[in-house]
């Protein structure tokens, strides 16, 4: 039990997606437009759901290709070519995807021929650098556990401290007005004691802190994102 407990921590120390439920990019390239759709999705059924809102958006492309990974593992990995030469569409989205180490996502990439054939491996770039560019044009994020803790201090000590919070990175997610400020703030168990003695330090010592239960939060994570496919190294 201890065991499964400390992976799905690390799992979730790890658990990167898109910033977004739901987004879209696109770009045209040798006179074919190359639209894609991506979502955030919870399990199988609604990665189809998905694509078959977008099948249904776009009826009169050429092709509504798509990919998805979803799991705690990423177990579950689907693909389809939409009929696009096998191996030039689909699985260049998917491993997009998986190079990229996003999860639980959906990506749908509609084409609309624009009269110019693109050959195999211009497909693939095609297919490939879509997801990527939607992905990078979005951006990503990362999955966190933090302890929210709430400091009570007084109406003068305020901006100092949220001058300071904002300067070493610390997320404000509510402030609360009465006999004094109320601040909660995400905290790691890491930076837990630096944090207390730092703000202790700030405020001469003039901070009630009130240590919270562990909750998930979203913080934006920087990472180039790689178009990258077994095809094209």
């Amino acid at each position: 039990m201890a065991g499964n407990q400390a992976e799905h921590e690390i799992n979730l120390a790890q658990y990167v997606t898109i910033a977004a439920h739901d987004y879209t990019w696109e770009q045209v390239i040798k006179k074919s437009r190359f639209i894609v759709n991506l979502a955030r999705v919870n399990d199988e059924e609604e990665a189809r759901v998905f694509i078959d809102r977008i099948n249904k958006e776009h009826h009169k492309a050429t092709h509504n290709v798509w990919a998805y990974m979803v799991g705690e593992r990423d177990q579950v990995q689907r693909y389809s070519d939409d009929g696009e030469p096998a191996g030039t569409a689909g699985v260049p989205m998917l491993e997009v995807l998986k190079n990229n180490e996003v999860h639980d996502v959906v990506a749908v990439v509609t084409r609309y021929f624009g009269g110019v054939k693109l050959g195999a491996g211009g497909l693939v770039r095609a297919y490939a650098g879509t997801v990527a560019g939607g992905i990078a044009d979005l951006g990503l994020i990362q999955r966190i556990q933090r302890h929210k803790i709430t400091l009570r201090i007084d109406y003068k000590q305020y901006e100092p401290l949220k001058y300071w919070l904002e300067q070493h990175d610390f997320l404000i997610l509510d402030t609360q007005y009465d006999t004094g400020v109320m601040l909660t703030v995400p905290v790691s168990d890491e930076q837990m004691a630096t944090f207390k003695d730092d703000v202790q330090n700030l405020l001469a010592g003039q901070v009630t802190f009130t240590i919270g239960d562990i909750d998930l939060f979203e913080v934006p994570y920087e990472k180039r994102v790689t178009a990258r496919t077994s095809s094209l190294k």
